[in-house]
């Protein structure tokens, strides 16, 4: 099974009911790239990358088709089996940009789960469940609304919610995590997300207005060297998100006892296959992390939650998809969807995705025959 060609779409994702407010940015259309692999015996692979605007991270749209328009030519011809051996020949034709190879490596596990007949979580491990749970983002809003929310997504089988703070206003902030808190109590875990927004003086501030509150504190400050500061200062658990952008970050990260759990994309640690490379480090150390990405439709959709069902449960932190935040989906007959805060994990060969025909309208950029 050699590649013959490789199509690269540019689709936009509008945001559903409004702006998506975070700290680094707000939000209302998403535009993600598309990849197709066409192999010389029919088959086809997805890949999908997503960045959430150009601030968000080192990683912007225009950035991911520019640097496939680097390797593609270079993998025409080239033989679907090892997964590693393709990653290699990537890294030989460019270097770095692993969020535009992660929509690669994605196509290359979905063209070979479907020549083997197996999921893609077969190849990345095995499966240890059918369905995952996922977790809600509260975007940064009123804090009555916010609860109001936090209520309702509770009520609709959430186990985890994830409230954004703005870092611009410490008592608004506070009075966000506090009503939420009402709201849910212990009925759902929470994650308060700075998303690098707060200084170290107002992460600790923040942390003693809400001392009483049982969550775990997402990425207050931008930097590594910030998050270290804050270990024994503050009372909540840190999880490292923004920071994670490859693998030997995570690795130092952990070697240092900087971080107490991870929110790891698959787009910014590179691909699937090293994704799959720090769950089973931080198995070694049995630290928590969720299995999520920036943006994207079906395609990342599938690809998060056929990771996410190889994760230990008692380590998964939930799993982030947009389905909830966009329109439609990429295959109606097999959609990615969150049903009573759970996910069921994709069961056909590959990532179990089937983009209707001519969805994507005419390609940006062909490579090959």
């Amino acid at each position: 099974m050699r590649i013959d060609q490789i199509n690269d779409y540019k689709v936009q994702l509008p945001v559903k009911g409004g702006t998506y407010r975070m700290a680094s940015d707000d939000v209302d259309a998403l535009d993600s790239t598309i990849v197709e692999i066409v192999t010389d015996d029919g088959l086809t692979g997805w890949g999908e990358t997503c960045p959430i605007g150009p601030v968000y991270q080192p990683h912007h749209a225009l950035g991911a088709r520019a640097a496939i328009a680097e390797i593609a030519p270079g993998l025409i011809g080239a033989e679907v089996a090892s997964i590693r051996l393709l990653a290699k020949r990537m890294d030989e034709l460019l270097n770095g940009h692993g969020y535009a190879k992660a929509a690669l490596d994605m196509a290359f596990l979905d063209l070979l789960g479907q020549k083997l007949r197996v999921p893609v979580s077969t190849l990345l491990g095995g499966a240890l469940t059918d369905r995952v749970p996922a977790y809600y983002s509260l975007i940064v809003g009123p804090p009555e609304e916010t609860a109001r929310i936090a209520a309702e997504k509770v009520k609709g089988g959430y186990l985890r919610l994830q409230v954004k703070i703005s870092g611009k206003d410490l008592e608004e902030d506070a009075a966000n995590v506090h009503k939420v808190w009402v709201a849910v109590g212990y009925r759902s875990r929470i994650a308060v997300d700075g998303n690098r927004g707060l200084t170290v003086a107002a992460a600790i501030h923040l942390d003693r207005l809400c001392q009483t509150i049982a969550f775990v504190f997402e990425q207050p400050c931008n930097t590594m060297d910030e998050a270290s500061t804050l270990k024994g200062r503050v009372t909540h658990p840190i999880y490292l998100d923004e920071n994670t952008e490859d693998q030997n970050t995570v690795l130092r990260a952990i070697s240092l006892d900087i971080a107490d759990g991870f929110g790891f994309k698959v787009t910014r640690l590179g691909d699937l296959t090293k994704m799959a490379t720090m769950r089973d480090l931080c198995a070694i150390r049995s630290l928590p992390h969720s299995c999520d990405d920036a943006w994207g439709g079906d395609i990342m959709a599938a690809a998060c939650v056929h990771l996410a069902s190889t994760v230990e449960p008692r380590r998964f932190e939930g799993a982030w998809i947009a389905q909830e935040y966009i329109e439609g989906h990429f295959d109606a007959k097999n959609p990615i969807v969150i049903e009573n805060g759970h996910i069921a994990v994709p069961q056909l060969p590959g990532l179990g995705i089937k983009p209707e025909p001519g969805l994507f309208g005419q390609a940006v950029a062909m490579y090959g025959s």
